[in-house]
């Protein structure tokens, strides 16, 4: 049986630094060498599968418009904000854009390898010339000077100088950022050489696996905006972030510089229950067994350094350490671990309870709450049927059995920006609520519709229910909402969802060559579109909600619509389900209390005036480069902090933990104190979540509703529909 999986909204990304090894080409521009035969076989593999109605929803062969949006999309992925090319180098490049397609489709790689190493080149160029600015007097911010940084829809600068004055204005709001913050000129002149130093070799580290798997992704982007190529070290992570678990020493490491540097110890991991580790500490050379060499892996790319620690669970591994508080070049510490198999538990359903204050004729309720970031399964795992795999519905199902021993009045499931995942974990979550059923219709390449749904007697969760949503909640989670929804099984609470109705499978593509090993990698490959229960496609269009909060984004800035090749809405016909409820008449007044109550909740209204303004400054698509001006804003806002955490305490309201701290401090995530930075990140999980209260308070005003009227809750929920036991 095909396993389904949806893809996650976001990227996995990977962290790059380790050299490139260059050829010289005829007209002077270094390549990344010649095109493996691994990297022609897999072009031609991927071409093939994608223009074949035989495996993809939407086939797209070789048209007389491909070569151009291949081309169009290449550029986009590498330089989207169009500050390393010059309308110069576009042209430079139009010989190859026609030839695009066939590039794809035959294998030959040259045309895009050779834009690749000038970009290479570009952002050399752009890197030197910024690091020069830093000796020059041009900090003077007293003008009207803007930093125009949005510039997806603008031209190509026409030439080297306009690239300059746009650099120019990006280099002093780097400063004065930092300026804002405190720091002093010398300080700010090392931190930005540092940043763009690291910059340029970033990018200079890229490799030719990188060159193609990008060259790649802009052909398949050209069919649709949900199909990917994954060459096997990111298909291998790929499934490590599906199956929530990993073997290794447990820990999370980013890169500062050119040293790899532990960011976090994951719980019962080796590093964590060895006691020699701490966030912060800095890895410099990894050695294999007990006898294997230690590599120096200072200056290498951060995934590197990862495949090298990760290994088979029981296996060792050496560690030399530097201890986060000595200098780099102190004497290292060597430490033996034995690698074991690590769940990563961050990323698994989480349960709270909100307790909330009586109202009206009703008594106080408790609401339990379950944040779920992804709909996880161990896919490997589940093939094993050994009944030890992690899976997001056993997950949320043990939390459920949990809530019944509580005293729990409803439970809120929190989906917001929660991009997806399985589609097996889709249907079996719906069916821990509702009594058998369909929960989504697939239509296929050819037209078939296949019915998929729950076949377990049964409930785990019979009680009354909300499901919380935003608009970077995607695919599975949108499978969820909308059948939970078209059951009318519970209330969806939230923002209008991303509207992605697509069903991607991932095709290993070295089962054509029959090839024992991983030598192609994968294509996350779109095979079908859903459909809900009701016949409703949720592609482009989203799940709305029945209670809506005020909208982040605008669906024009982000979501399904946003794509030019996106799938079109459709609807297909209903099949026969179980309809629990109809929580028509109870909306208006849901909404009347809500309004009622946000009138009052100064949480809620300064989160809405957040967006509000975190709106406005997103349309400007400029910043200041005034520094009255800029002052002016960074002292409004850490008023507005104080004067907020102030009016929690005279409310009695949650204290936020991270009111006290500055705003924005001018550096990137590599160069902050990294343990400071991690400890930053979990006081963050700890902060006041108006929505989710007010989502909380939502569920509780139905329930007081439909227990004091008995005529309304006749008409909401008829008596022989159980499940859906709301009323007491």
């Amino acid at each position: 049986m095909k396993i389904k999986r949806f893809a996650s909204a976001s990227l996995i990304a990977l962290a790059l630094a380790v050299p490139l090894a260059l050829v010289a080409h005829a007209d002077g521009v270094a390549l990344p060498g010649t095109p493996s035969a691994e990297q022609v076989t897999t072009s031609k593999l991927v071409y093939g599968l994608l223009s074949d109605s035989r495996y993809a929803y939407r086939p797209r062969p070789l048209d007389a418009s491909m070569p151009g949006e291949i081309f169009d999309k290449y550029l986009e992925s590498l330089d989207g904000s169009k500050l390393f090319f010059t309308a110069q180098d576009i042209a430079r490049f139009q010989p190859y854009k026609a030839g695009m397609g066939e590039s794809v489709r035959s294998g030959n790689l040259e045309p895009a390898y050779t834009i690749f190493a000038l970009y290479q080149q570009r952002v050399a160029d752009r890197v030197a010339y910024a690091r020069g600015l830093l000796n020059q007097d041009i900090y003077d911010f007293t003008g009207n000077d803007r930093w125009n940084y949005d510039r997806e829809d603008a031209p190509w600068a026409a030439d080297k100088a306009e690239l300059d004055r746009l650099w120019r204005q990006s280099v002093r709001n780097d400063w004065l950022r930092l300026k804002l913050a405190g720091k002093k000129p010398d300080e700010i002149r090392r931190t930005l050489d540092r940043r763009y130093l690291n910059m340029a070799n970033n990018i200079a580290a890229l490799n030719q696996e990188d060159a193609f798997q990008s060259f790649l992704n802009a052909y398949t982007a050209t069919v649709d905006p949900h199909t990917d190529y994954m060459n096997p070290r990111t298909a291998k992570l790929f499934n490590q972030s599906m199956s929530l678990s990993l073997e290794g020493i447990g820990a999370q490491l980013t890169k500062q510089d050119d040293v790899v540097v532990i960011r976090e110890l994951i719980a019962g991991g080796p590093a964590i229950l060895s006691g020699k580790f701490k966030v912060g500490d800095r890895i410099v050379a990894v050695g294999q067994g007990t006898s294997g060499p230690m590599e120096d892996v200072v200056g290498w790319r951060l995934d590197d350094v990862v495949e090298k620690i990760k290994g088979p669970k029981g296996t060792q591994v050496r560690l030399d350490v530097v201890p986060g508080e000595a200098t780099l070049d102190s004497k290292p510490v060597r430490i033996v671990l034995n690698r074991a198999r690590i769940k990563l538990e961050e990323q698994a359903a989480k349960s709270e309870v909100i307790e909330l204050p009586a109202a009206g004729q009703g008594a106080a309720k408790r609401i339990g709450v379950i944040k779920l970031p992804a709909f996880y399964q161990d896919f490997e795992g589940r093939r094993t049927r050994n009944g030890e795999y992690t899976s997001a519905t056993r997950d949320v199902a043990r939390l459920l059995e949990q809530f019944k021993t509580q005293n729990i009045d409803g439970v809120v499931l929190d989906l917001r920006s929660n991009g997806g995942g399985s589609l097996n974990e889709a249907i079996e979550l719906t069916g821990l609520f509702i009594d058998k059923g369909p929960v989504v219709q697939v239509r296929e390449a050819g037209g078939r519709i296949a019915v998929e749904g729950d076949r377990t007697p049964g409930v785990t969760w019979d009680g009354p229910l909300a499901v919380l949503v935003n608009r970077g909640s995607a695919s599975a989670s949108e499978i969820f909402a909308g059948a939970i929804q078209d059951y009318g099984r519970g209330l969806v609470i939230g923002e209008t969802t991303f509207g992605k109705g697509t069903v991607q499978n991932i095709v290993p593509l070295d089962r054509w060559p029959a090839n024992e090993g991983d030598r192609y990698g994968h294509v996350k490959l779109t095979i079908a579109q859903f459909f809900l229960p009701g016949g409703s496609s949720t592609q482009n269009k989203g799940v709305v909600p029945d209670i809506a909060f005020p909208v982040t984004v605008d669906a024009s800035e982000y979501g399904e619509s946003t794509y030019d090749n996106a799938l079109e809405w459709r609807q297909i016909a209903a099949v026969p389900h179980q309809r629990y409820g109809n929580f028509s008449p109870l909306l208006p007044r849901l909404e009347a209390l809500h309004g009622a109550r946000i009138a009052k909740d100064r949480e809620f209204q300064w989160w809405s005036q957040d967006v509000s303004e975190f709106r406005a400054e997103r349309e400007k698509k400029y910043v200041s480069l005034n520094e009255a001006e800029r002052r002016a804003e960074r002292d409004r806002d850490e008023a507005r902090r104080k004067q907020r955490q102030d009016e929690r305490k005279t409310l009695g309201l949650a204290l936020d933990p991270l009111a006290d701290t500055a705003g924005d401090d001018g550096l990137q995530a590599s160069e902050r104190n990294v343990a400071e930075d991690a400890a930053r990140e979990k006081a963050a999980e700890k902060r006041p979540d108006p929505l989710l209260r007010e989502s909380a308070a939502i569920l509780a005003d139905a329930v007081r509703l439909l227990n004091n009227d008995r005529q309304l809750s006749a008409q909401v929920l008829p008596a022989s529909t159980a499940p859906g036991t709301w009323t007491q």
